[in-house]
């Protein structure tokens, strides 16, 4: 089960585009992958952990704890790791 995490900041654009992409990719992923996926979201302005690590590079996004990308993401590229991160079982339909 890949848990998607978004990391941003309010009144961030680029932060709004990441979580339309990540929520259009997630939406066109095979079911049984979809079903799986877990998105969370937070804020740099609500963790101050998570400002210390990732001020300068929002938005973020993780793939069960590890970096995928920040500034920018890439809709293929993000598709392509999360039917990885799902596991050969999951997405063979795809």
């Amino acid at each position: 089960m890949p848990t998607l995490t978004v990391i941003g900041k309010p009144d961030c654009h680029l932060c709004d585009v990441a979580e339309e992409i990540v929520e259009t990719v997630v939406a066109g992923l095979p079911d049984d992958v979809a079903e799986s996926v877990v998105i969370e979201r937070s804020s740099i302005s609500d963790d101050r952990g998570l400002y210390d690590l990732w001020w300068e590079k929002v938005p973020v996004v993780l793939i069960d704890g590890a970096l995928h990308a920040h500034w920018r993401v890439s809709a293929d590229r993000l598709r392509a790791a999360v039917l990885n991160a799902a596991g050969p079982s999951e997405g063979a339909s795809a």
